[in-house]
């Protein structure tokens, strides 16, 4: 499913992760801490994957689409269950 947010909106979901989450996330989906990284905006592309995120300018850091929201869904799952 691709979705489609603001830079600042998908950082601020980064930001509300418990400590740990990326290792979490990574292990949980068998796929690289780096990669989880790239996700939220890392730019890490020799240790970890490209995740299809694409980010246009604009206002709040620009317009981001995701091809993928697997990671991302994992993360709203896990700030959730830290409320």
């Amino acid at each position: 499913m691709v979705k489609q947010m603001t830079f600042n909106e998908l950082r601020k979901i980064k930001d509300s992760l418990p400590n740990g989450s990326i290792h979490k996330i990574a292990e949980q989906l068998g796929i690289q801490e780096e990669t989880v990284r790239n996700y939220f905006g890392g730019h890490n592309f020799k240790q970890g994957g490209s995740c299809g995120l694409h980010i246009e300018p604009g206002p709040d850091g620009g317009i981001v689409i995701l091809d993928d929201t697997t990671i991302l869904d994992v993360a709203l799952k896990m700030i959730a269950e830290k409320a």
